[in-house]
């Protein structure tokens, strides 16, 4: 249940602080098997069936570091600008942990698998923010937590708690930024472009499906805010499992509200961690935050260190993908469109449609035209994403084609496009169910034409005298002669043949 929260007006907030944040984000990785044994990782199993001596901390039980975890950790630092360590060590980090066995979490300390890097995020009006990265470092996931019997799900309240230990152990990735400063006004949008762009890296790369709402990536918002013109940043808080853009932003932004309400009031900020609840946008507290100190920090003994050659190192990084950011720039070039009409794209989710039609055979033009136009536009009356639309890139890219080929125009590629989200079959057939193409019958075009010229003298008159402006009446006259399956460019020509007009 949450709390009604005092808040400072976002302009007066930002009118006194500069607000300094940090972002956690954690990254299940999809690899077959847990971090540190052969338990698999397959979602939806029964409770506690993939579990075993090892994930579930039983005495005498060893690990064994997942290679492939190791590789997919490499992937993502080397994405992300940093050095490889060329040795590094896990670590215990010991607390109460209710949902994991073994009572600490195996992850790395003062010696992460990559540091030092930084990720460039393109903002809503095309400009560049560099984030800078501290770490990225490997760790295993924990159990999962349900309470039972309570009103909200937490723990307040409920009668019983049940732990499901199948996540334990799941190999997980912490990318740690440094001290994000310079963002101003822009700090909540800059947070999420950063963790939007994050899990663009991530998905190129192949290891994970970085999917926020399944929990496969989760952001933890760090915000604290000084007074314009120091030096010293402000005590923070820290929100915590925030998953999806659209919390991190709004998380970000209610914490700027909230600091300025509590430090203009002569308040003082508590370090603490915060719940971020979707339904009202605000955050409550959690419980006061432990320092690296607290966490008893000391080398695993049951594990060797980890020391990746460079010669892997750079095989890895040879068989890197093109990155996102990399690959919008040169789609946008090879398709002479501004940053403003990407950005434009890529809110609408349709980027990769757009990809695909055009290797569908349809031209770059065309394809984002039916996307951003037509098919957004019943995406949004429907209240779906434009990849849950009834109709694939390729029957797109044929569309396009019909209308290239001057079987369609655009009014009739409408209809097609309409009966192949109804359902009514590929585009060649509702073309055939519907009878659709465009009239191409020299004669019977002809004949429309003469019919329009002859019903109205007046306005054939008009364009003898010259105002060709005109044809445009004797152009309508016939499309709706035709159903509109007539091609107007050519209906036009031939009026202005038969009444002896040129173009010019």
């Amino acid at each position: 249940m949450t709390t009604t929260t005092d808040l400072e007006s976002y302009e007066d907030a930002l009118a006194s602080y500069d607000p300094v944040m940090g972002l956690e984000v954690h990254v299940e990785l999809g690899t077959r098997t847990k971090m540190f044994c052969g338990c698999s990782t397959e979602l939806g199993a029964e409770p506690n069936s993939q579990t075993c001596p090892t994930c579930l901390g039983m005495p005498g039980s060893l690990p064994v570091v997942n290679a492939t975890g190791v590789e997919s950790a490499i992937k993502i630092g080397l994405a992300l600008n940093c050095e490889i360590a060329e040795w590094c060590r896990f670590a215990r980090k010991n607390y109460f942990y209710p949902d994991m066995p073994k009572n600490f979490q195996t992850s790395q300390y003062d010696e992460p698998i990559a540091f030092n890097g930084y990720l460039d995020v393109q903002l809503e009006d095309g400009e560049t923010f560099r984030v800078e990265i501290e770490r990225a470092h490997m760790e295993e996931d924990t159990g999962k937590s349900m309470h039972v019997g309570g009103a909200t799900g937490r723990i307040h309240g409920a009668s019983h708690s049940l732990l499901d230990y199948n996540r334990a152990g799941i190999p997980l990735i912490e990318i740690v930024t440094k001290p994000i400063e310079g963002a101003g006004e822009r700090a909540p949008e800059v947070a999420k472009a950063y963790v939007r762009e994050l899990r663009e890296v991530i998905k190129a790369l192949g290891v994970s499906e970085a999917r926020m709402e399944m929990g496969q990536m989760r952001c933890d918002v760090n915000l604290s805010l000084r007074p314009h013109g120091r030096e010293k940043f402000g005590t923070r808080s820290e929100t915590k499992n925030v998953n999806s853009l659209r919390s991190v932003e709004r998380a970000a932004r209610f914490e700027i509200q909230r600091h300025a309400a509590v430090l203009n009031s002569g308040g003082t900020i508590i370090q603490e961690t915060r719940h971020f609840h979707e339904d009202t946008g605000s955050t409550t507290s959690g419980r006061v935050k432990e320092e690296a100190e607290d966490y008893r920090y000391f080398p695993e003994p049951d594990l060797v260190p980890v020391a990746p050659t460079r010669e892997w190192v750079e095989e890895i990084r040879s068989g890197l993908p093109e990155l996102p950011l990399v690959r919008r720039n040169r789609l946008r070039e090879e398709w002479g469109i501004s940053g403003t009409e990407m950005q434009a794209i890529l809110n609408a989710g349709a980027l990769e449609s757009i990809v695909a039609t055009i290797d569908a055979g349809a031209d770059a033009g065309s394809a984002r035209k039916w996307w951003m136009g037509e098919l957004a536009r019943s995406a949004n009356e429907s209240g779906k994403t434009l990849d849950e639309l009834a109709i694939t890139p390729e029957q797109v890219a044929r569309v396009s084609k019909l209308v290239s080929s001057g079987d369609l125009n655009d009014k009739l590629a409408r209809q097609v496009i309409e009966g192949v989200l109804a359902g009514e079959g590929t585009p060649d057939e509702v073309v055939d169910k519907r009878g659709l193409k465009v009239v191409s019958d020299e004669g019977a075009l002809t004949t429309a034409v003469e019919e329009a010229i002859a019903g109205n003298p007046g306005v054939a008159d008009k364009i003898r005298g010259g105002k060709v402006a005109a044809a445009g009446a004797l152009v309508g006259a016939v499309m709706k002669a035709t159903r509109g399956q007539a091609d107007a460019a050519r209906v036009k020509a031939l009026i202005l043949q038969k009444l002896g007009v040129s173009e010019g």
